[in-house]
């Protein structure tokens, strides 16, 4: 019988495929630098194991309402679809300028400071070594995206496998490595304080949306999807914690917040210098490998939203030739170089670019939590999976959302105050393009 070229393929991902796409995605390059700015923001040990298990908690509380909302509303768009769906083509208009210049470009900016951190323990460039990497990086991947050049998926599951590898000759080198001297502390942070700390951990996190992806391909979905959630996050948290205590274990809470490539550090305490050589290249490799992904995938969204606004159309024209949105590519390189200058002023660039994107995100992830309930009333008739426990997860992560939002703004400094603006200055775009319609509309 002939292939129908309209035959949708159906479901083939058992439960244990589907935990290892969640684990795939979510364990990356963070886990090797955001456990040392952790550290900076809590009092105790056992608080810095604390707000890792709590990040898991909520990740596990996301992935159950995108999974509910994926199931029932599944689009490409993803939070683009939810939002203009939930709350008209406005929202999710301005929730595409965000991802646009502020979420993908400071979540591009972030892992090339990362990447940064580490290849300048490969190779020093000066004051300004970190910034200098990044922004080379970005330079060189987003000339090979503009040539059109694909991507090898193959590649990209060596290098999350490498990734795996990384962090398990950690939790090794950590665990058989001598104890660091123990250092009662009685400091007590501010809940603020505490909230940073867990923007950076649920940065680390980052990925647990793609779930709600997988709502399509999985076996008796309805059956299966809670329990790929629950087994997927908790192999991630169980991952991080481990991980962590062998940081721990290595340095104490002091000495693992000095450190700014941690991951390198603890290797040159285990075995040497050739160790913590090692594990920089293999960072710098994961880290080029999700900086081209993120590249790649954030320059649809210019795309897309070039298409939406005829007033930014010039981003909406796809280069045949090389099959890439080359002018969305462009902007989102110059925008994300910007944020690596502004970053390069900073005390620590990772932390600045976390600080620009994590008030906009959350902002758009705590509008996408409440659109759970806007769609339960709306049509309920339309959901294929509906999430455990409602509606305590949607609420719980509504307001972890909402506590993101204000710790960012209240602790996190001028980035984050930046990103708000940049956010802000995409209204008159949407007011410019509402007025477009109607002219078009009256005619």
């Amino acid at each position: 019988m002939p292939h129908s070229r309209s035959a949708i393929p159906g479901p083939s991902l058992s439960v244990l495929d589907g935990v290892a796409m969640i684990v795939g995605v979510v364990i990356g390059v963070g886990i090797f630098k955001t456990p040392s700015l952790v550290a900076a923001s809590v009092g105790s040990e056992a608080m810095f194991i604390g707000v890792w298990v709590l990040g898991g908690i909520i990740t596990l509380l996301g992935a159950l309402c995108y999974a509910e909302l994926g199931s029932a509303h599944p689009n490409v768009g993803g939070e683009y679809h939810f939002l203009s769906r939930a709350y008209g083509q406005s929202v999710g208009l301005l929730f595409a300028w965000a991802r646009g210049t502020v979420i993908q470009t400071g979540g591009i900016a972030a892992i090339g400071f990362v990447y940064g951190d580490y290849a300048t323990q490969l190779l020093p460039l000066g004051p300004y070594s970190t910034a200098i990497h990044a922004a080379v990086a970005l330079l060189v991947l987003t000339a090979i995206n503009v040539t059109g050049t694909p991507e090898s998926k193959r590649l990209q599951v060596f290098l999350s496998a490498l990734t795996v590898i990384a962090l398990l000759s950690v939790m090794l080198a950590g665990f058989l490595h001598g104890a660091a001297p123990k250092v009662a502390s009685s400091t007590t942070p501010p809940l603020g304080a505490i909230g940073l700390a867990m923007v950076f951990v649920l940065l680390t996190y980052g990925g647990w949306n793609e779930a709600a992806y997988l709502t399509g391909e999985l076996r008796d979905v309805r059956r299966t999807i809670a329990r790929t959630l629950i087994l997927g996050t908790a192999t991630v948290t169980v991952a991080y914690i481990l991980t962590n205590l062998a940081y721990l274990n290595a340095f104490g809470l002091e000495g693992l917040s000095k450190s700014s490539a941690v991951g390198a550090d603890l290797m040159k305490l285990a075995v040497g210098d050739a160790g913590a050589m090692a594990l920089s290249l293999i960072v710098c490799v994961c880290a080029l490998s999700t900086l081209n992904a993120t590249i790649f995938t954030g320059a649809r969204v210019y795309y897309a939203l070039g298409r939406d606004l005829s007033t930014i159309r010039v981003l909406g024209a796809w280069d045949m030739r090389g099959h890439e949105p080359k002018n969305a590519l462009l902007l989102q390189c110059t925008i994300a170089l910007l944020l690596i200058a502004f970053g390069a002023t900073t005390p620590e660039g990772f932390e600045a670019m976390v600080a620009y994107t994590a008030p906009v995100f959350w902002f758009f992830l705590m509008l996408v939590a409440i659109s759970v309930f806007v769609f339960r009333r709306r049509d309920p008739g339309a959901l294929n999976y509906r999430m455990p426990l409602y509606p305590l997860p949607p609420i719980l992560l509504a307001l972890a959302a909402a506590w993101m939002v204000y710790s960012s703004l209240a602790y996190a400094g001028l980035g984050s105050i930046l990103g708000i603006l940049v956010l802000l200055a995409g209204t008159p775009l949407l007011l410019i393009e509402w007025r477009a319609k109607t002219a078009g509309a009256g005619k």
